[in-house]
């Protein structure tokens, strides 16, 4: 799709020999020879050497927002951000501010002082804007990652506009197969916290997808990435419509398990959106608890990131060409969206371990949809 970029590394580097040598006697020549090797030998071991050591000066520094909103942040980009600065020959000092905003700005306050050439943040209620404004005194490039982050140099994330428009999707999709009208449907919208710059592009393309069916939400609950807040207000919600209603779309899988709770607790079970394909996720999804959730291979995103950061690192500038409404300079990648029958797919990716997701109680619904 428009957005995605390849960067190709590589160090080439010739030597070319043109002289000639006047045989004199064998020794001359041998000995000429074996100094001539143990030079190059010596060139070549000292250059490799140089070059290696210059390379893991440069430091890559990197914070994550927590490990609740989330299972990816700690189990797939944080190793997988960090693997792919290493194999480049990169430093990568990466850290995870676990919801706090202050542990986030003495996190970079850190990395700051001990150095960083390229800095890699995931906001945090809003706390990348101000470590974003510092490393840029110091002239040191940001890449928002995942979210946008108000004065960020480059933004890497999913097409969270597409993102939106899947989980709507996902949601007409269970509408149609219970045999419900959209027009009239009476659907909950349960979305993430409005400070997280993504919650609102996974909304609007969410809610562009229902309202050209026909769907104008009964009912929206306050922004929130915390899921047991998320299932309070949802709760709220569900007892105000007197339990009428016919789809709750919900902006990712985490909140999604707290509006399940409450709609089995209620004997319900109804059209629920999400995204992540997290293993609770891919679960409720296998039994038909949740209709599908969207899929963002984070190995992907973590190697458009580390790929564009490392282009920084070696004083290259960077081509990219989509932008945010602000002009900052947007990679984005594709999502793909996750059915019952697709849940193999993330398992297939190495995205998932069937052994995680088959529980006892999965043992039929991974049968039937071929996970293992």
């Amino acid at each position: 799709m428009r957005g995605t970029f390849e960067v190709r590394l590589g160090i080439h580097s010739e030597i070319e020999t043109g002289s000639e040598v006047k045989k004199t006697s064998f020794i001359s020549i041998a000995a000429v020879a074996a100094a001539s090797v143990m030079l190059l030998a010596g060139c070549s071991s000292a250059a490799t050497t140089t070059t290696t050591t210059a390379a893991a000066a440069k430091r890559a520094c990197v914070i994550l927002p927590d490990a609740t909103s989330s299972t990816r942040w700690e189990n797939g980009d944080r190793p997988a951000l960090t693997s792919g600065f290493e194999a480049a020959g990169f430093t990568a000092d990466v850290q995870n501010a676990q919801g706090d905003k202050n542990k986030y700005a003495t996190i970079a306050d850190q990395q700051l002082t001990k150095g960083c050439n390229v800095m890699i943040l995931v906001d945090y209620n809003g706390a990348g804007i101000a470590v974003a404004a510092k490393a840029k005194k110091q002239g040191i490039p940001v890449i928002a990652y995942d979210r946008p982050i108000s004065g960020a140099d480059y933004y890497v994330s999913f097409d969270n506009a597409k993102v939106g428009a899947l989980e709507g999707q996902s949601i007409l999709d269970g509408l149609k197969a219970a045999g419900k009208d959209a027009k009239t449907a009476k659907v909950v919208y349960v979305g993430g916290d409005p400070s997280d710059g993504n919650a609102a592009m996974f909304h609007d393309g969410a809610d562009k997808v229902m309202a050209a069916a026909g769907i104008v939400p009964v009912f929206s609950t306050p922004g929130t990435w915390d899921p047991p807040t998320a299932g309070t207000a949802f709760e709220q919600a569900y007892t105000a419509q007197a339990g009428n209603i016919d789809a709750v779309w919900v902006a990712n899988d985490s909140n999604a398990a707290s509006v399940i709770t409450v709609l089995t607790k209620n004997g319900k079970t109804l059209p629920v959106s999400g995204q992540d394909a997290s293993i609770g996720g891919l679960q409720n999804v296998l039994l038909g608890l949740q209709t599908a959730t969207v899929y963002k291979p984070f190995k992907l995103e973590a190697t458009a990131a580390t790929d564009l950061a490392i282009k920084l690192l070696n004083g290259e500038t960077p081509m990219v060409d989509m932008k945010l409404a602000d002009g900052t300079p947007y990679v984005a990648v594709t999502p793909v969206l996750i059915g019952p029958a697709d849940v193999v797919k993330v398992v297939t990716a190495g995205d998932a371990k069937a052994a995680d997701i088959c529980s006892a109680a999965l043992a039929a619904a991974c049968a039937k949809y071929a996970v293992k």
